[in-house]
């Protein structure tokens, strides 16, 4: 059975969830750095099944593009040329970070563990799954 993955991507970092192969549970996968995201999704597709990836897309509370739409639409462009057998989604990431700041919070995280970056990111695309997974039972 094939995962659904998703991307919350930034500039220096992307977190990563994925579902399990039942697509029932998302659950954070990793934090890469950028320029590393395209080597790592090349070898984890080799070794997993994946049928959908949800990139977190960028807006301002507003709706308008955040200042790193451009770099996203830039890389999911370079990656639908190397990977045209993996359909890609995009879907609304407003307010994750916050959400994952505040999951962490609930969660009895310390405060240095809060403020790890790249922990944050992961969360956040596992909210973005979850939201994502969400939208579609509805």
């Amino acid at each position: 059975m094939a995962r659904i993955l998703s991307i919350d991507y930034g500039k220096k970092r992307c977190g990563l969830a994925v579902t399990d192969p039942l697509k029932i549970i998302p659950g954070g996968l990793a934090t890469v750095a950028t320029p590393e995201l395209m080597a790592f999704l090349d070898d984890y597709l080799r070794r997993e099944e994946v049928e959908l990836i949800v990139v977190g897309e960028p807006r301002q509370p507003n709706g308008q593009p955040s200042e790193n739409y451009a770099r996203v639409k830039s890389w999911a462009g370079q990656f639908c040329k190397l990977h045209p057998e993996v359909p890609l989604q995009f879907y609304d990431e407003r307010f994750t970070s916050v959400l994952a700041h505040k999951a962490m919070l609930d969660g009895g995280l310390k405060k240095k563990a809060r403020q790890n970056k790249a922990l944050v990111d992961e969360i956040s695309a596992t909210i973005i799954l979850q939201d994502f997974m969400n939208s579609i039972e509805n």
